[in-house]
């Protein structure tokens, strides 16, 4: 890391290089390993109308190698957008909100919209900013208990995504009374994946489908191992959302055919918590698509009869 006192300066101020950076500190986004964090910095968003307060500028860049989120067919991973939205909010809560450390955040929904340009790949890690909105904030003291926010993603100036969040906060004694002691492992043994190919993956340890019941068409067990480096950064009491968007993108890969087509727009809601202990089945209804290019595809979880979220996703097939 290179610190200001060691950058280059002009007339006694600092110069950072646009090639040197560093991330934001891992506990403002709720990630354990360092390589897990997305975002650079924040600011206030100096182009927003007056009247705008709640408006921030937050930087992300991607790497050109992930664990989890690689590259392919010219692209970055579309999840590395989602989990800089969900990221974005998590660090303005604590930054600019005073959300203090150990707060249980719970998403209600994520969603984004964006071109296939906002995911080309290059030469070098992608660089983009979030021009991000909060809105319907629920104060509490200094504080507050929950927010919604829209994004703008910026690559190069230029606008190539829109997305956004609502999610809500608690103390960790309110969590408590809330969850009680819930485990942070399945307890079950891990079913067999299907083949990565299928989900468009190389690697069976990536895939969080389980093959589909034979009487079933397009429904499958989800496959929870948290020992995934990824999505179970750290230990957690239920299925995380990021886990659930990943199976509604295989599912929706699978149940079209098309394990190479290029998640372009999603709109996932979380209705209840994804228990650890409990088979989840993974449901996709392929909808009328309103182009030959566009694969829309209907995704639901259920547990124990219960529905736990719903994911509407938009697939654009792969070129040529």
């Amino acid at each position: 890391m290179l610190s200001s006192a060691q950058a280059p300066r002009i007339d006694g101020a600092p110069v950072m290089s646009p090639l040197l950076t560093t991330t934001v500190p891992r506990g403002y986004v709720h990630r354990a390993s360092v390589a897990e964090v997305l975002l650079t910095g924040w600011d206030t968003d100096t182009e927003a109308s007056a009247d705008a307060s709640d408006a921030f500028v937050v930087r992300a860049q991607w790497p050109r190698s992930h664990a989890l989120f690689t590259p392919a067919h010219g692209h970055q991973d579309p999840l590395l957008l989602i989990e800089s939205i969900r990221q974005a909010g998590t660090l303005l809560t604590h930054t600019e909100y005073g959300v203090p450390f150990g707060h249980q955040f719970l998403m209600w929904d994520m969603f984004f919209d964006a071109t296939p340009a906002a995911f080309a790949t290059s030469s070098t890690p992608t660089d983009v900013e979030l021009h991000t909105t909060c809105h319907d904030i629920v104060r509490r003291g200094r504080s507050i208990s929950g927010m919604r926010y829209d994004v703008t993603v910026r690559r190069d100036g230029l606008p190539v995504a829109t997305g956004g969040a609502r999610f809500s906060c608690t103390s960790p004694a309110v969590h408590r009374r809330l969850r009680g002691e819930r485990p942070t492992t399945t307890g079950r043994a891990l079913p067999a994946p299907v083949d990565p190919a299928d989900v468009g993956h190389t690697n069976r340890e990536h895939v969080v489908l389980a093959p589909p019941v034979p009487a079933r068409a397009n429904r499958w067990e989800l496959r929870v191992d948290t020992d995934h480096a990824v999505f179970f950064d750290h230990p957690i009491d239920h299925v995380p959302g990021m886990l659930l968007i990943e199976a509604a993108r295989q599912a929706a890969r699978a149940a079209t055919r098309q394990p190479d087509a290029l998640l372009v727009g999603l709109e996932s809601n979380f209705i209840r918590y994804a228990e650890l202990d409990a088979p989840c089945w993974i449901e996709a209804h392929v909808e009328r698509a309103e182009t030959a290019e566009e694969l829309r595809v209907h995704v639901r979880g259920t547990q124990e009869g219960e529905q736990v979220f719903t994911s509407d996703l938009v697939l654009r097939r792969p070129a040529g």
